[in-house]
């Protein structure tokens, strides 16, 4: 079992399995992510795919949740953030 110091949890927890995003930051993520962390990561992921309308389909969409990749688990720029004005469970929002 691997472990790593995780960036998300602020502890030692266990590690991904394999490389879980192309390139360099799919190996920063392995080497600083746990599997608890990615799994945050895949929640807030969703949220912000469906809360600014993005597909995985699209490269434009790809590059911005790379972007928030990078800002939700190692703080570099503007994103990861929740996206403004979000309520869970759609409270709000018409």
């Amino acid at each position: 079992m691997r472990m790593v110091n995780c960036v998300v949890l602020k502890r030692e927890a266990i590690g991904l399995d394999k490389v879980p995003h192309p390139g360099d930051i799919g190996v920063r993520v392995y080497e600083n992510v746990s599997k608890e962390g990615w799994a945050q990561w895949l929640d807030r992921a969703t949220i912000i795919m469906n809360e600014n309308g993005l597909s995985t389909s699209d490269v434009d969409s790809l590059d911005l949740l790379e972007k928030h990749m990078v800002g939700f688990f190692f703080k570099e720029g503007d994103y990861g953030q929740m996206p403004a004005g979000y309520q869970a469970g759609g409270g709000g929002k018409n």
